[in-house]
């Protein structure tokens, strides 16, 4: 395969996860979100990488902190929400719905899925059947209702929940024991629910990874995913806020 997806662990309170993008022929990468510079430095430099892009979901902090530190010494773009530029001066490729641009003969398609935050943004690639969501969808779970409303965070997750069922999903954070014990409240006679998290606690017990998901896992386990309207996601929404 000519293309492989790493995975740099931040390991801080937030639990972040910064994802590669490698094309192996010529060992030029992309990076989504990254949280630190030198974690994305030392990731490069251990596998001799070349950072060609850096792609940014939304403008919270755990998402761009690295950004400053990685294009002072090398022009390289940066691609972000067009929303989100007065938050992200330094994204220099703004993006808006419906936009696509390539990464090494890789179509890559935007879309705008308001919730988590107003401009907020993900990066599909139907090639690679690949998926980079930020904080609005999450492995059974969804982001906050930081900026937006119910309702938009509702159409925003039925948009993704319309992708291809094979496509890969890597969002940006380890919250997926919290967010499969959280659904087991609201779902909690959901067979392939309790199946799914035997397997990530076991996972989580020798502290690996539960990333990628799938939109086909998410559809069958995923709370956020399975509401009929707005009114109901808001309903578990609030209950997941308490949680």
């Amino acid at each position: 395969m000519k293309f492989k997806i790493h995975v740099i662990n931040v390991k801080n309170a937030l639990q972040n996860y910064i994802w590669v993008l490698e094309d192996t022929d010529t060992q030029e990468v992309i990076v989504v979100d990254p949280t630190e510079a030198v974690l994305v430095e030392n990731f490069c430099a251990q596998h001799h990488f070349n950072l060609k892009q850096i792609w940014l979901t939304h403008w919270h902090k755990d998402h761009i902190g690295g950004v400053p530190d990685l294009i002072a010494n090398r022009p390289i773009p940066v691609y972000g929400p067009r929303e989100e530029l007065s938050k992200i001066p330094f994204i220099s490729r703004p993006l808006q719905n419906d936009e696509s641009f390539e990464f090494n003969g890789l179509k890559v398609d935007i879309f705008s899925v308001p919730g988590h935050t107003l401009g907020h943004i993900v990066y599909f690639i139907d090639a690679i059947d690949t998926l980079f969501c930020g904080d609005t969808l999450f492995a059974m779970g969804c982001g906050r209702l930081f900026e937006g409303t119910a309702e938009q965070m509702y159409q925003s997750l039925n948009r993704l929940a319309a992708l291809p069922p094979r496509t890969q999903v890597y969002c940006t954070h380890e919250y997926t024991q919290s967010n499969g014990q959280f659904a087991l409240t609201i779902e909690p006679e959901n067979k392939a629910l309790q199946s799914r998290m035997q397997n990530v606690n076991q996972l989580r017990a020798n502290h690996q990874i539960t990333l990628p998901s799938t939109i086909e896992l998410e559809l069958a386990t995923n709370p956020f995913l399975r509401v009929d309207s707005a009114a109901e996601f808001k309903r578990i929404r609030e209950l997941k806020d308490q949680f």
